[in-house]
């Protein structure tokens, strides 16, 4: 029995690692660094409409979507329906500012059909610090400029610049 189990271990550990290498995290990590941010991952499978975070919600985890499409979208409280207001899918980061500063989310996370994300909690990011100082900045790097990327496409969607609106 432990032997099956140690297999069983064995194929989630390399399903996690392939998950990460072929994430947004990944982009500007080395194999080596890969294997070691997927040891603190997890991955969450969830159903059409599952909701992952809800508005409101402090939550310190960051989401890589590696299947599917989640919504970000709120909940109107007269009659309960989601007005989605943007749809992440995959190879897109969710939840980055959450995750940096912990504040209540907005709008909830919610399934799109059925999704896979990595969830990566800012302790366990944090734990590197001393061991891995260079996964720990990749990885924020990755997000600040996501987060830069979008900042960029809403300014250039308010002020109708650079594209077609």
């Amino acid at each position: 029995m432990p032997e099956a189990a140690n297999r069983g271990k064995g194929q989630e550990n390399a399903l996690k690692l392939e998950l990460v290498r072929n994430s947004a995290l990944a982009v500007e990590l080395t194999g080596d660094q890969c294997g070691v941010l997927a040891e603190l991952v997890s991955v969450r499978s969830l159903a059409d409409g599952e909701v992952l975070v809800p508005q409101g919600a402090s939550d310190n985890h960051l989401y890589a979507i590696v299947g599917g499409a989640l919504a970000v979208a709120r909940q109107v409280e007269a009659d309960g329906q989601w007005i989605n207001l943007h749809l992440l899918t995959k190879g897109d980061l969710a939840g980055e500012l959450g995750f940096m500063d912990g504040r209540p989310r907005y709008a909830a996370l919610r399934a799109t059909g059925p999704t896979q994300v990595l969830c990566l909690e800012r302790e366990k990011l944090e734990s590197l610090l001393e061991r891995e100082p260079v996964v720990v900045y990749r990885v924020v790097h990755v997000i600040l400029n996501r987060m830069s990327m979008q900042t960029s496409e809403l300014t250039n969607y308010i002020y109708k610049v650079h594209g077609k609106y």
